[in-house]
């Protein structure tokens, strides 16, 4: 099931793209990411209440809050930088070097969260690599 929703995780990131790279034209990048969060915002505000997942609040613990919101000002930087990097650049050029981050979270993956990294691992992230210069260039 996991392999599902990886699927349309990457199919909805495609559309971001294309879509935030025509709805971005002649307004600042800073607007349209807070015009995007504030929809993002809702969207998962709307599951939690559909889902009657909002009673768990006040069971989460100091450090969930403490990495989640880490995670959140991350994102928020990521997203702040890729709708700059789409308003100077072109998507076929922001995007692979966006993707970059799937390398660069295999090695903090490694070094931080001890998970194994394996020939294949390193296989991949040379490809990746790899294939990002060869897109931009």
């Amino acid at each position: 099931m996991w392999l599902i929703f990886a699927l349309l995780s990457a199919l909805f990131a495609a559309l971001t793209s294309i879509l935030a790279k025509v709805g971005i034209e002649g307004i600042p990048s800073n607007l349209a990411t807070g015009i995007r969060t504030a929809v993002v915002l809702l969207m998962a505000w709307g599951m939690v209440f559909l889902t009657h997942e909002q009673q768990g609040l006040s069971a989460i613990s100091r450090k969930s809050w403490l990495f989640l919101i880490l995670s959140g000002l991350a994102t928020g930087a990521s997203w702040l930088c890729y709708y700059r990097a789409l308003q100077l650049g072109d998507v076929s050029k922001v995007v692979p070097v966006d993707k970059l981050s799937a390398v660069i979270t295999l090695l903090l993956a490694f070094i931080f969260l001890h998970e194994p990294f394996t020939s294949k691992s390193l296989l991949g992230c040379l490809l990746i690599g790899a294939g990002t210069l060869f897109m931009v260039l």
